[in-house]
């Protein structure tokens, strides 16, 4: 049964009203996917030794030292921190880190993390567009360094280039980072021509006002070769569900049946690969409707895959 990693603290992670990534974003999804019959599992917090796999001791205690004890500190004009913004960041670090060992031992066939703040922006020293901690990076190093798997390959479909992911996993040959994004668009990254230290950086920018079926024919064409001929022992997912054509951010048109339809086109490729190993992380994703009707059918297509 697919498990569900999630934890109450990333309800702590507090930011300024009317800002886009706000605390109804988690609790709508978690309302969503509450009929499912999924493995509930409680995040841990990420120790200092987890995410020193991706970036430094000294970003690290750069955020405990920003970290308020009341009202908010501001990162740069997307990012804030409030008194609970640090344990909530560590609980999202801490649920991928499960996630990876829960589907590697085989106590779930995957998994999907259900937490914030987001985490494919954030750069190895810098805290960016909502994000703290490089999540799915750190999924795919501890896969790497700590199981000791020989390949891993994180496929990011949020509607804004995954920059941090890329920059914690540039020099990394044993990750195959795949992202498709809008462009132009902020960050202003993820040109086809970032292509990593090792050609392991595959960038798939769309234009604005694409749509779904413009998204399908770019992963068949592209994508999905690209992960064959790299075979994985494990994929990880940068789940972002802001390419919806409901999202206040962007301009992509894919609609809640696309999302289905790529996730289930995943899984099948992960069981091909890599005996269905899927580790699947929240990302973004601005209209609560939409969020949460497209994250619910992603987890179903989990839980479909799990059987």
């Amino acid at each position: 049964m697919t498990a569900l990693i999630t934890h109450a603290d990333c309800l702590s992670h507090v930011t300024p009203d009317g800002h886009p990534e706000r605390v109804a974003r988690l609790e709508h999804l978690l309302h969503a996917l509450e009929p499912l019959p999924l493995t509930r599992v409680t995040a841990p917090l990420a120790s200092d030794d987890d995410l020193l796999r991706i970036h430094p001791q000294a970003y690290i205690d750069r955020l405990r030292v920003s970290l308020p004890n009341r009202g908010f500190h501001q990162i740069d004009g997307d990012t804030w921190l409030s008194p609970g913004s640090l344990n909530a960041a560590l609980r999202g670090a801490g649920a991928v880190i499960q996630a990876v060992d829960m589907v590697l031992a085989g106590d779930a066939p995957n998994a999907f993390c259900a937490i914030r703040p987001p985490g494919h922006h954030a750069e190895r020293s810098t805290a960016m567009g909502f994000c703290l901690f490089g999540n799915a990076a750190l999924a795919a190093k501890h896969a790497l360094d700590h199981h000791g798997l020989e390949r891993v390959a994180v496929v990011d479909f949020d509607v804004h280039h995954g920059n941090g992911t890329q920059d914690l996993l540039w020099d990394e040959p044993r990750a195959l980072t795949i992202t498709s994004q809008q462009m132009p668009l902020w960050p202003g990254s993820g040109r086809a021509d970032e292509r990593g230290a090792h050609d392991n950086v595959m960038n798939l920018p769309l234009p604005p006002e694409s749509t779904g079926a413009d998204m399908r024919q770019v992963y068949e064409a592209q994508v999905f070769p690209r992960l064959r001929d790299f075979r994985p022992d494990l994929l990880i997912l940068s789940a972002g569900f802001d390419a919806h054509q409901d999202d206040p951010l962007a301009q992509l048109n894919w609609s809640t049946a696309d999302f289905r339809w790529l996730t289930k086109t995943l899984c099948q490729l992960a069981r091909e690969l890599c005996g269905g190993r899927v580790v699947s992380t929240l990302e973004g994703g601005y209209d609560l409707e939409a969020l949460s009707a497209a994250a619910k059918a992603h987890v179903e297509e989990l839980l479909e895959a799990a059987k």
